[in-house]
């Protein structure tokens, strides 16, 4: 079902060290408005569809948003690369380093977990759909502000295209939420 081709949707190859933005990215990885969050969200939403159409749609961008976890993982491991424990410290991620090393691990900037109560699922369609627009929007809001604390190209590349791709998704799922209405749902 799923063909996992090895290479990231967008080339990262981010050489400065930047913890305090590996912090902030982190938030596209666990926390609310995340790519994980998407993924759970729209994968377990194909279900309730009323048709292939929407099922299939869903199904597609759960799968893209796997890529973008990739991406932000990626991102994250790259400015944290060789991190000394006075740079952990300087950054202020202890708290965060104390637990989870310099690994990857679900959280929002301010450290908290993920938690599955960031997916909704209503099984009405216009709803679950309308949502969906919205958590697009969210998660592009997140990327301007991200942008907008990067100082790196080499960050802010990934971001750009990480943040188009939220519009794009807002737009696919705004033609289906139109046909569904259409039909009467």
């Amino acid at each position: 079902m799923f063909k996992y081709d090895k290479k990231l949707p967008y080339p990262i190859n981010i050489k400065r060290k930047n913890l305090r933005m590996a912090k902030a990215i982190l938030t596209q990885f666990g926390g609310a408005n995340s790519e994980l969050a998407a993924s759970l969200r729209y994968f377990s939403q194909k279900f309730t569809m009323p048709d292939e159409c929407g099922a299939a749609l869903l199904n597609d961008i759960a799968t893209e948003e796997l890529g973008h976890i990739e991406m932000i993982a990626t991102m994250v491991k790259q400015l944290t690369e060789g991190a000394t424990i006075e740079e952990i410290k300087n950054a202020g991620i202890e708290d965060y380093y104390s637990e989870h090393g310099i690994s990857i691990y679900p959280v929002n900037a301010s450290g908290s977990p993920f938690t599955i109560t960031y997916v909704a699922v209503t099984g009405d369609v216009i709803a679950d759909l309308s949502e969906d627009m919205a958590a697009e929007q969210k998660a592009r809001a997140v990327y301007e502000h991200l942008i907008d604390l990067a100082d790196d190209e080499e960050v802010v590349q990934p971001l750009l295209f990480l943040r188009q791709r939220e519009i794009v998704h807002f737009n696919r799922f705004k033609e289906l939420y139109d046909k569904y209405k259409e039909m009467g749902y």
